[in-house]
């Protein structure tokens, strides 16, 4: 772990590759899953205020979900985006060729809100687990990534510059120049070390 700002990080955000290949996976991790996407606290008030610019995006599934559970729900412990059917998120659209996507990304790329989407969806695979004097950035590993892990590898490509928007996003520009200075000490211990 390399701690940066009361930020641990894992070294596989530095050691593990990945670029989304939406082409391969269709935006399966808006669909698969047994829970919503993690929504932070401030972002509760936020789905709120946008939903009725969001909401022209969204199916009719979609729409019904949230107008029955709310913009958010509550998960284990946290808030999460509500799931239609104990499947897709109510915020995912379809394209034609049946890939899923978000419709508050949708929203936002047509310049009709100004905040892109739930930063946990922005930030992944990293998961944060919050404690009490830090909170912990770790690499989640799913098999319907497995596209973007080769594509990653390919075009070598590690975790932290493929999050460098969102980490930006979340902790500011001064925080992301600290992960630089992290990965080019790590990379060279392990020329020194090879």
């Amino acid at each position: 772990m390399i701690d940066i700002d009361n930020k641990l990080l894992s070294t596989d955000l530095f050691k593990k590759e990945f670029v989304c290949n939406l082409g391969a996976c269709k935006g399966a991790c808006c669909v698969e899953g047994n829970a919503g996407a993690p929504v932070a606290e401030d972002e509760v008030a936020i789905l709120e205020s946008i939903y009725p610019k969001v909401k022209p995006y969204l199916t009719e599934k979609g729409i019904r979900e949230i107008e029955k559970e709310g913009t958010s729900v509550d998960g284990i412990g946290e808030k999460e985006t509500p799931i239609i059917n104990g499947k897709e998120c109510a915020y995912t659209i379809f394209e034609e060729d049946g890939s899923a996507k978000c419709g508050i990304e949708q929203a936002y790329n047509d310049g009709v809100i100004d905040w892109k989407k739930p930063i946990s969806c922005h930030l992944y695979p990293i998961r944060i687990a919050k404690y009490t004097d830090f909170e912990a950035l770790n690499y989640d590993r799913w098999s319907i990534c497995s596209a973007a892990c080769a594509l990653g590898e390919e075009l070598k490509v590690p975790v932290y510059k493929f999050l460098k928007e969102p980490l930006i996003r979340k902790y500011g520009s001064e925080f992301y120049d600290k992960v630089e200075i992290a990965a080019d000490l790590i990379e060279k211990n392990r020329l020194k070390n090879s």
